[in-house]
Formats: C-alpha cells, sequence, structure tokens
C-alpha cells in the first residue's frame, strides 16, 4: 500500500497533505509531555519495528505481494497519537531513502497507514476489549481482529485514491494521465489480497504479540490499552530490542515472496501490463526522488538478501536517531517555554 510517485495527481497529492497535517500537528500537542521524557525510547521502538515489519512482504493472489504495517499494535501500546508520529516517521524514511512510497505520496501514504489504521485500530480495539482485565484472551482476539479490520480498511482508501485518477485526469485521447486503472478495478484489486491474506498477517502478528505482551511486560497494556490513560510505563522492556534485532535478521525472507505490491509497478512492470501506453503523468513525476538504497539494494554488495539485511539495519538506525531527535527538540522547546 505504499503508493508510489506518479500514480496520484499533485493535485490529490497536495489534498492528501492537507488532510495529513492537522493530525500530525495534533499529534505533536498530544504527545510533547510524553516524547520529552522516557517515553521516547518507547515510541522509537515501535517506529523502527513498525519499519521492519513493513519488510516481510506475502504473497498474495494474483501474483502480488503484501505485508503487515504494526500500526494497530503500536496504536495499543502508544495510543493513537504517539502510533501516528511513530508509523509517520517509518514511511517518510522508507520514501527518502529506500523509495518505498512516494515522496509527494507521503501525505496519502501516512493518512492510510498510520492515521487510519491508528484510529480504527485503537477504538476498535478498545470497544472490543471492554473492561476486561488485562490478561484476558477477549483482549488478544480484540487485537487481532482491530489488526485485520485497520489494514483493510486503509486498502479500501488507498483503492479509491488511486481509482479516482483516470476519474479526475485524462489527456486530450482518453488516456489516464496518473493511475490507469478506474475505481471499480483498484478497489477489488486492493480488498481481495487484503481481505484473504494480509489482513491476516496483520491480525496474527498483532494477536500474538499482545498475548506475548501479556506475559512478559502487561504494563505497557496498561498505559493506553486498560485504565492507566496517562501514565507512562514504570520500566522499559529492553527483551523488546532483541526481539526487534531477531526480526533485522529475519528480514531476507521478504525477499522470498515473488512480484510486485498491486499498484505500486515501477516503469518497467507498468509496460508489462498491456496498457499500450506510460501514463503522461507517471512519466513526469516517478523519478521525482532518487533515493540513495531504493529497492532496499545495495549493488554494491552484489547481493541482494545482504543488502537486504543491511537495509533494515540502516533504515532502523535512521528512524531511532529521528524519534530521539525529535525527543531532543521538544525537550529543548519545554525548557525554553519553562523559562
Amino acid at each position: 500500500m505504499h503508493i508510489p510517485d506518479g500514480y496520484l495527481s499533485p493535485a490529490t497529492a497536495a489534498v492528501m497533505y492537507a488532510a495529513s497535517f492537522p493530525f500530525w500537528y495534533r499529534a505533536t500537542q498530544k504527545i510533547k509531555t510524553l516524547i520529552t521524557g522516557r517515553f521516547v525510547p518507547l515510541i522509537a521502538l515501535f517506529a523502527a519495528v513498525s519499519f521492519v515489519i513493513m519488510m516481510f512482504n506475502v504473497p498474495l493472489p494474483g501474483g502480488t505481494t503484501g505485508h503487515a504495517t504494526g500500526t494497530v499494535l503500536a496504536a495499543i501500546v502508544l495510543g493513537p497519537w504517539a502510533a501516528i508520529l511513530a508509523v509517520s516517521v517509518a514511511l517518510v524514511i522508507q520514501a527518502l531513502f529506500f523509495g518505498d512510497g512516494g515522496i509527494l505520496a507521503i501525505g496519502a501514504n501516512v493518512f492510510n497507514l498510520a492515521i487510519t489504521m491508528s484510529f480504527v485500530g485503537y477504538y476498535l480495539y478498545r470497544w472490543l476489549s471492554g473492561n476486561t482485565p488485562i490478561a484476558s484472551k477477549r483482549r488478544v482476539f480484540a487485537a487481532a481482529i482491530a489488526g485485520y479490520v485497520s489494514i483493510n480498511v486503509a486498502a479500501f482508501f488507498t483503492g479509491v485514491e488511486l481509482g479516482i485518477q483516470p476519474m479526475l485526469f485524462r489527456d486530450a485521447a482518453g488516456r489516464a494521465i496518473y493511475f490507469p486503472y478506474g475505481i471499480e478495478l483498484a478497489v477489488p484489486a486492493m480488498m481481495i489480497g487484503h481481505l484473504t491474506i494480509a489482513g491476516a498477517v496483520e491480525a496474527l502478528a498483532t494477536g500474538l504479540v499482545v498475548a506475548w505482551m501479556q506475559r512478559t511486560n502487561p504494563e505497557l497494556l496498561e498505559t493506553f490499552g486498560g485504565t492507566k490513560t496517562e501514565s507512562t510505563p514504570s520500566k522499559f522492556p529492553r527483551w523488546a530490542w532483541l526481539a526487534l534485532g531477531a526480526l533485522i535478521v529475519l528480514t531476507p525472507m521478504g525477499l522470498l515472496a515473488p512480484g510486485t505490491a498491486w499498484g505500486e509497478w515501477g516503469r518497467d512492470e507498468l509496460a508489462q501490463l498491456g496498457l499500450g501506453y506510460i501514463p503522461a503523468g507517471f512519466d513526469r513525476w516517478s523519478s521525482l526522488w532518487g533515493a540513495p538504497l531504493p529497492d532496499y539494494n545495495i549493488p554494491v554488495l552484489n547481493n541482494p538478501t545482504i543488502a537486504y539485511f543491511v537495509s533494515a539495519i540502516v533504515g532502523v538506525a535512521i528512524v531511532v536517531v529521528v524519534i530521539f531527535a525529535i525527543g531532543w527538540i521538544f525537550e529543548k522547546y519545554a525548557a525554553r517555554s519553562i523559562k
């Protein structure tokens, strides 16, 4: 669901930036007291987890691929506002450094994968889990259902955003200028893969981690998933960094899924779809930004598996540094405000 540059018109991209900006602003206001304290490592952790999880591609029907996001898990533990910040940072780093998602499309990708999934997943989880104890199995099922539903809502929004492009933007010959497939095809194509496989993967990942946390560190779930809605965890789960390290080691498994995610085709792949033309807008905007490590590949290593692994390390390092830098800026700002 990482929309590349060239598939959304600049006007649509601007609208999606405008739609996302109030949430970014509100998120910084809502969590500025948290991001200046010991909550920062936890936000950094879940931003890094989201980054890594999105590198694990799984095969979907029709020969395409998809992935989980970790957004709902972050929302359950951090709350929706902090999750928006964490996942937004992961998405921006993916776009800037690895070409996974476009620069113009950051607003759309953040709206779908960070904002929509955070709120849908968090409030659905809270509603389904009710007032049950933190260790209740009902909370595990609630987390899994929230993950499944939220990623499918995000997939629907993505399909709509892509599918309206040929309705709104065509050249004099009637050919699509940006994304070539209409809403009648884009929405079903996005939904089939997510209703069947990708949604199940998101549900499984979210539910299993919540079940694990119930046994290892229920305090984290109590912070926002329970009754202590304004508290900060009393201790930071160092074991979680070990789990992140294990995920990084396993990231080359993401290369095992053949094919490209639907709607994320490059120029060569687009030319093979039988359209008979390359949309002019895509031709103009798809090369807007040259990521230093496109597609998580490092040609000098001459080994895609090692390159994918190294890219995961580099990406996680950048994500963590950015989150800590944001925390440092907020801390400086808070100290200056007090003076």
